[in-house]
């Protein structure tokens, strides 16, 4: 008999008794043989039962041995039983042999679960809190890191991962398979003045060129710009002015294509005075000579300044023009290599700033309304340059004190006077005109992260032949574009989007550059992680220069150990470094000039950058910003070198873009700045005197900078702590290592942090954060002290170019809220000045 559950009512009846009552007929009856048959051909097992045994032990239970046999009946009922354990030798029968661990055991088992409860979902709370506040110290940076981006992992085409040593040698296998120096002279035998026809025949070639390697995206970005050319039919002219002012023989100059943009429209007249290289320091020499430059025509060297810095101090110091030229003592005297010839005029721009100095602030998309103003930087006086020939007549004209020493030059056989001089007239006649510049795009889309760009760039446009200037960086910039499209088609795809541009109107201060800034500032700031210049690479070959920003610097002395030396065979960049000073980055790290395309992507957008130039030893390449920049000059200036240093930037740029795309965690040393900080302060305390009869002070730079290194010092150490595989914490990392100067450091140049999600709001309800401008401040003339922030009128503006290269929608922006001080150095706006009275707040940049 099939017995069922012990305490389950039966009723008397089997299981077959059951079936049968319940259907009858033949298919119980089959059903209950079948079952019947089972069990005969089952193994007969023994079962123990539990019988109430009576007599004087009543209440033990017996067990015996009951062989299961057919038709036997089960119990009506079960009566509540003891269990018993095994007897223990020496037991007494008629004893009960209780276990009292047991009974305890039992009665102690909901105790112990509770209690493993209540540790399990302590210890859950306590990791969930600590994880929890971990994640808030990056404030909204967390915000970032929702956003939907699909994590892969960094495999090959085969399914190996890429390690570094892989990438490396990669990246050198495809790089070795281009022409580096063909390109380099092809493109300096082309036209490409921003606006003309050759050059926009080249920037067609050149998107051909992005779009022949298959990237992701390629795309051009049109700006409409105010650019300064001469008018042909009225030249600029310089002439000798009689004692009774009447003006006399014009001298000629030998290229009237040579000019200043930028400069002031008008004639000026006055006498010569010779001010060196035009400093500040230099122009107080001369009035504590005795000649004050007030009211004075003055000739300056090119040099050591860039030529807006020139004319900017020149007008501060009263004079009414600047004259420019090239002297010889500047230059190499080595007979072995050429030197520039004495006709020869250098070109610069005069706008004391970077891109469209009409319109200041705001991007020149065409067809956008801007306010009727122009920069501060754009200069009041007119300034014209010339060659070393009409200089040295000038100079034989000079009387008065003799020069310094260190003021002299070669271009006469008798020493150098300061003046002044006979008069002279200056007339510029300079005209404005709106010309549209191409910035050309190629992107290599990320994997992990792809709204976070690694930016690197050259300038295309030059005024003359421009080989090292423009044709240098314009071929290295192809020549990376074709290695990373080809490693990418052999399995590697980096972490982070690559974004390859070609500037235009680069020789008019950077106007290209900036003005896609000024256009996406506010895309930018939170997503461009470097940008790598490469202009002005190659100018020698004697001495390696970075001009960066602290954050790469740790960075660029790991890959200059990974680099050859062009010449010197067997050691690699670092070594040859550290062969003539120990302390490498006293050596090559240098500040951003603002005449680089790379100073507007730190002092405007807050994005580390770096540009690479090889420099000659003692002297200056002669042949920059002229007409005699040909690809024959550049050759015979490195000796036959040039191959061998230009595939030297091409590898050093490239591994810094590997490092920058490809790793983890963004290579970036931002607890530096806290070294450099302090060292800015030592050069403060100089002027602590002047600084407290301001009212100012220097302890809030002090408290500032110690609240970034403990900030710094916590992110490390959260970084350390991390799990290296978790790709949200890991992006996490990098978005707060990006924001590592505006999100800790702003506070020690009064940046506002960008991801501030503060009560201020515009008309629409949107933070203010995420729309504001970031100027610098160094060089103001009066340091900032109190004032409150003020607002510019609403603009239109493009939104960024989504990934297809098509242009979003426009819309009315909110306002920028900008600095509460004038900006003397970056691009300011004049029409904020009556909206600073005095305050008592520091002012928002």
């Amino acid at each position: 008999m099939i017995r069922g559950p012990p305490g389950a009512p039966t009723n008397g009846l089997s299981l077959g008794d059951s079936l049968q009552a319940s259907g009858g007929g033949a298919s119980m009856e089959r059903l209950w043989g079948l079952l019947q048959r089972a069990q005969q051909l089952s193994p007969r097992s023994s079962q123990t039962v539990y019988q109430r045994v009576e007599g004087p032990q009543k209440g033990r239970l017996e067990e015996e041995e009951e062989d299961r046999e057919e038709g036997a009946e089960t119990l009506a009922h079960f009566c509540p039983m003891e269990l018993k354990g095994p007897e223990s030798l020496g037991s007494r029968p008629g004893q009960p042999n209780l276990i009292p661990w047991a009974a305890a055991g039992r009665r102690a088992a909901p105790y112990l679960l509770l209690t493993a409860l209540l540790i399990f979902t302590g210890a859950f709370l306590l990791g969930y809190v600590a994880f929890r506040g971990s994640c808030q110290t990056c404030g909204d940076s967390v915000l970032v890191v929702s956003e939907d981006v699909n994590y892969e992992t960094g495999l090959d085409s085969h399914g190996g991962t890429l390690y570094w040593n892989d990438l490396q040698a990669m990246f050198l296998r495809f790089l070795g398979e281009g022409r580096l120096e063909d390109t380099i002279r092809q493109t300096s035998l082309r036209e490409r003045v921003a606006g003309s026809a050759g050059m926009a025949a080249l920037t067609q070639d050149i998107r051909v060129a992005f779009s022949r390697q298959k990237l992701d995206h390629v795309w051009t970005d049109t700006h409409y710009v105010g650019l300064q050319f001469p008018d042909l039919a009225h030249p600029n002219t310089l002439h000798w002015v009689d004692e009774a002012g009447k003006v006399g023989e014009q001298l000629p100059l030998e290229d009237p294509d040579v000019y200043c943009p930028y400069s002031a429209i008008g004639n000026v007249t006055g006498e010569l005075v010779y001010a060196h290289y035009g400093r500040p320091e230099d122009l107080q020499e001369l009035r504590a000579r005795g000649v004050d430059p007030a009211g004075l025509l003055l000739l300056v060297r090119v040099g050591v300044i860039s030529f807006a810095q020139k004319v900017t101090n020149a007008q501060d110091f009263g004079a009414r023009g600047v004259l420019i030229y090239p002297e010889p003592a500047d230059f190499s005297q080595d007979p072995h290599k050429p030197s520039l010839s004495s006709q020869q005029a250098v070109y610069g721009h005069v706008h004391l700033g970077t891109g469209d100095p009409y319109t200041p602030g705001f991007p020149s998309f065409n067809q956008t309304q801007f306010p009727p103003v122009a920069s501060s930087g754009l200069p009041s006086i007119p300034a014209q340059p010339i060659s070393a020939d009409i200089a040295s007549r000038l100079l034989r004209k000079l009387k008065g004190p003799m020069a310094p020493q260190e003021w002299q030059g070669l271009l006469l056989g008798s020493p150098y006077h300061l003046g002044p001089g006979p008069g002279m007239r200056l007339e510029v006649n300079n005209h404005r005109t709106s010309t549209p510049i191409n910035n050309i795009f190629g992107c290599i889309e990320g994997r992990s992260e792809p709204d976070h760009y690694v930016v690197i760039g050259a300038q295309r446009d030059a005024w003359g032949p421009g080989a090292a200037k423009s044709a240098v960086g314009t071929a290295i910039l192809l020549e990376l574009v074709r290695t990373f499209a080809s490693m990418v088609n052999n399995g590697f795809r980096p972490r982070r989007s690559l974004l390859f541009i070609s500037w235009d109107g680069g020789d008019f201060g950077s106007v290209g550059s900036t003005e896609w800034l000024e256009g996406y500032l506010s895309v930018l700031h939170l997503k461009a992680v470097v940008y790598v210049s490469l202009d002005n690479a190659v100018l020698g070959d004697d001495k390696f220069h970075a001009k960066t920003s602290p954050l790469l610097t740790s960075l660029i002395e790991s890959v200059l150990k990974q680099v050859d030396s062009p010449n010197h065979s067997g050691q690699t960049l670092y070594e040859q470094v550290v062969f003539t000073n120990p302390i490498w980055d006293a050596e090559v790290i240098r500040p951003l000039p603002m005449d680089s395309s790379a100073y507007s992507f730190t002092a405007f957008a807050g994005v580390p950058a770096v540009e690479f130039s090889f420099m000659e030893e003692d002297q200056a390449y002669p042949f920059l910003h002229t007409k005699e920049d040909t690809y024959e000059k550049l050759h015979k200036v490195l000796q036959g070198r040039l191959p061998a240093v230009v595939q030297a930037v091409a590898q050093l740029a490239g591994q810094l873009l590997i490092r920058l795309s490809h790793d983890r965690l963004l290579p970036l040393d931002f607890g530096r700045y806290g070294d450099v900080v302090l060292r800015h302060i030592g050069n403060l305390n100089e002027f602590s005197g002047e600084l407290k009869a301001r009212g100012l002070t220097l302890q809030w730079v002090y408290s500032a900078r110690g609240d970034y290194i403990r900030a710094a010092e916590k992110l490390r150490q959260e970084i350390y702590s991390s799990e290296e595989r978790d790709e949200r914490l890991t992006r996490m990392y990098n978005v707060r290592i990006m924001r590592s100067w505006t999100h800790d450091a702003h506070r020690l140049v009064g940046l506002e942090d960008p991801s501030d999600q503060s009560d201020d709001m515009d008309s629409e309800g949107q933070p203010l954060g995420h729309s504001r401008l970031a100027y610098t401040w160094q060089n103001w003339d009066n340091p900032p002290s109190s004032a409150p922030p003020c607002w510019l009128p609403s603009y239109s503006f493009h939104c960024l170019p989504n990934t297809s290269g098509k242009k979003k929608h426009v819309h009315t922006g909110p306002p920028y809220k900008v600095t509460a001080w004038e900006v003397q150095k970056a691009k300011d706006i004049q029409s904020i000045k009556k909206c600073f009275p005095s305050g008592n707040e520091m002012g928002e940049i």
